[in-house]
This record gives C-alpha cells, structure tokens and sequence, in this order.
C-alpha cells in the first residue's frame, strides 16, 4: 500500500463526524453569547442567556446525532478506519466533552461557592477525555475471548446526553431571574457522578449489532413508535427519561437475565450451550 492510499478517506462516515465537530463548535460559542448576553446590565440575568443556554443544549443533541451517524455509516459500508476513529474521538472530547463542560462551568454552576462548579465541569472534561484515549487504545487491541463489543464505562456521548437534556428540563422547569436555585446542586451531583461512570469499569451495551436488517417484533415495532410519540410529545422530559434509561440499564444489567438482555439489545446470536455466564 502507497502513501497516497494511506491518505485517502471515507467520505460520508466522516461528514458526519465533521457535522459532529460543528455542532460542539457552536455549542460551545452559544454558551459564550449566553454569558455575554447575561452579563450586559451587570449582574447576572438568567433569563436573559436561556435562549442561548438552549441552542447550546439542542447543538449538543444534534451531535449526538451526528455521531450516531458516522459509526452506522461506516459499519455498513465497511468504511471503518484509523483516521475516521481518530477524528471521531477529536470531535467528541468539543462535542461531549468541552461543550458540556462549558455549559455547566460558565452557565450553570458558577455560583457554588470556591470554584466548585469549575471543579465538577474540569473533572468531567478529564474523565471524558481519558475515556476516549481509552476506548481508542482497547480499540487497536486485539479482541480478547467472548468480547462482544461492549463499552467500558458509559459512553462520552450518552453522558453529555444526559447532562444536556436534565440541565435543559431543569432550565425550563426553574422559570428564574438569577439562576437555577437549589438544581445547580442536582446538576453538579450528576455531572460528578457520571463523570466517574465513564472512567467505571461498568458494561454498556453498543447496539452496533442493530442495522437495517434487524429484526423485530410487533411489540417492539410498537414500543419504539410509542417512544418516538412521547420523545415529540415531551420534548423536556421525554430525553431525560431516555438517557436515564440507558445510564441505569447498564448499573442494573448484571442483574438481569442472559435472555432478557439479548431481547433488550437486539443481540440475534445464539449463545454457546456450555456459556456459564447465566
């Protein structure tokens, strides 16, 4: 293989990661006109950067989305590679991993008292950057025996997902002119907890086994259209509910059954007779 092959890269799986790095890029400027904005009279006005706050929440989403994308793109096509995984980890430690950060440091919880809040938002930024380095090195790795794909620790993504979608409820929910009262504590606490969630040792599932030949049945057909509905219908608690279910689904995993986990995840492969996980 020559240098220019070595070069070349995939086309659609990495727009999307360059969508992924846009939307964190903006995020995180919306944040910043938030600030601006609330700072104008000179004592900080809430109410004032919300608008802001918001976009910065929905840019976070969509990244989400962007993310999403980019690893389905490049399963199906068989387009994976050392740059695509490389960039990808780029544009999430902006995406999930600054633009969160940001969000919580200079929106949300500055007013705990010795710099707290910068602590918490630095912390999550390390543990999401660590996570990342992480995952890239097990990813050059070779697979180790019964390996099925699982992430280490939650994943960035899911953890800035469900920041984002709590602080945008919470934001919401607190109709104040100065701050988010007694939630900043709420939001700190879960901003610290699921920092030490991603740097966990607990199991998540990929779903990467789900594409568009994945079966299912009636009921899921329904459960997934029914969820849609709700996710439409409340918009402010139906991706709370969402990412909680995914962050609590892989603490409680291990308790539940080996079938029920492969209904759960979607996972169609047939178990050796002799696996003593049961």
């Amino acid at each position: 293989m020559n240098n220019d092959d070595e070069l070349k890269i995939p086309l659609l799986p990495n727009l999307m990661t360059a969508g992924n790095l846009c939307c964190g890029f903006l995020a995180v400027l919306s944040v910043f006109y938030g600030v601006m904005e609330a700072s104008k009279s000179g004592t900080y006005n809430f109410i004032e950067a919300k608008k802001y706050y918001e976009t910065a929440i929905l840019l976070i989403f969509g990244s989400c989305i962007f993310d999403l994308l980019d690893g389905r793109m490049a399963r199906m096509t068989g387009q994976d590679s050392p740059f695509g995984r490389e960039f990808d980890s780029l544009a999430d430690i902006v995406s999930f991993g600054m633009a969160p950060a940001m969000l919580m440091a200079k929106a949300v919880l500055f007013p705990l008292p010795n710099h707290v809040g910068w602590g918490i938002a630095l912390l999550y930024l390390l543990c999401g950057a660590m996570r990342l380095a992480r995952f890239n090195c097990l990813a050059v790795m070779p697979p180790k025996p019964g390996d099925n794909g699982d992430f280490t620790g939650i994943p960035i993504p899911m953890a800035a997902g469900f920041i984002a979608s709590l602080t945008i409820l919470i934001i919401n929910f607190e109709e104040n002119d100065k701050d988010l009262g007694a939630w900043k504590y709420l939001l700190a606490a879960s901003m610290f907890g699921i920092s030490l969630l991603m740097m966990s040792k607990v199991k998540y599932p990929s779903f990467k086994k789900v594409d568009f030949s994945t079966k299912g049945s009636i009921w899921t057909v329904l459960a997934i259209a029914l969820m849609i509905v709700l996710l439409v219908r409340f918009r402010y608690e139906g991706p709370v509910v969402l990412f909680s279910l995914y962050l609590i689904y892989g603490l409680v995993r291990p308790l539940i059954s080996r079938r029920l986990q492969k209904d759960i995840e979607w996972d169609d492969d047939e178990e050796p007779e002799n696996d003593s996980s049961q």
